[in-house]
């Protein structure tokens, strides 16, 4: 998917503005946006996929006018229509108005620090070899999906070398639409930046993506 957030290359955003001894959050509500993503993400109902591409298919207007958090409100407030677990006038009211039964149990306070820690592991046993090898110059390939995608637009086309057979894992493209899991093989592709952004790149520049086995032609 072409949306909003795939930035990467992108002109006309301006530099890059750290914050110097910027806070973990800048005000009390970003506290509460992501522990209520976080338990909400909890229940199960959706995967990691699905609410990463909840956030790219923001329009891009309200995609660049929204701060982090607001991204991540808006995209639950999406996920949570989309699954049941609220209508619209409960959003517009602000409270629940109705009884909704989830099997899951809700994620308690003293489980966090464990489910965190835990996390979600995406890696799954291999069911073939892999296609490619480390040092083999490749291709990415140049599609344009519709839903999600991890490969970034600038690296479509474009040649690099495997520099790590990372494993085997979850093919968000897939999953993030609930046709399963579908696990391939993930590799690191490197690239010169003089390949992707043409010979007036810094020489010394390079970029590595993490590309799964369904991005890559052989060069």
């Amino acid at each position: 998917m072409n949306g909003p957030h795939d930035l990467g290359g992108q002109m006309g955003f301006g530099p890059i503005d750290p914050e110097e001894d910027e806070p973990v959050f800048h005000g009390e509500w970003e506290k509460r946006a992501l522990g209520t993503t976080l338990c909400a993400g909890a229940l199960g109902l959706w995967t990691i996929d699905e609410s990463r591409h909840a956030r790219e298919c923001l329009h891009p207007a309200d995609y660049y006018s929204s701060t982090y958090y607001e991204i991540w409100i808006k995209a639950l407030e999406t996920l949570l229509l989309r699954h049941g677990s609220v209508d619209r006038e409960e959003l517009d009211a602000g409270r629940a108005l109705r009884n909704t039964s989830i099997d899951r149990p809700p994620l308690k306070p003293q489980n966090v620090a464990k489910v965190l820690a835990t996390g979600g592991p995406c890696d799954r046993p291999a069911t073939a070899d892999a296609r490619f090898r480390v040092g083999e110059i490749v291709r990415m390939k140049n599609i344009h999906p519709t839903g999600h995608t991890r490969l970034p637009r600038y690296v479509r086309g474009r040649a690099g070398i495997v520099e790590e057979v990372a494993g085997c894992y979850v093919f968000p493209d897939d999953n993030a639409h609930g046709k399963g899991e579908n696990p391939q093989w993930l590799y690191r592709v490197v690239f010169d930046g003089r390949e992707l952004w043409g010979p007036d790149a810094d020489a010394a520049l390079t970029v590595s993506v993490d590309a799964w086995e369904s991005y890559i032609d052989p060069a």
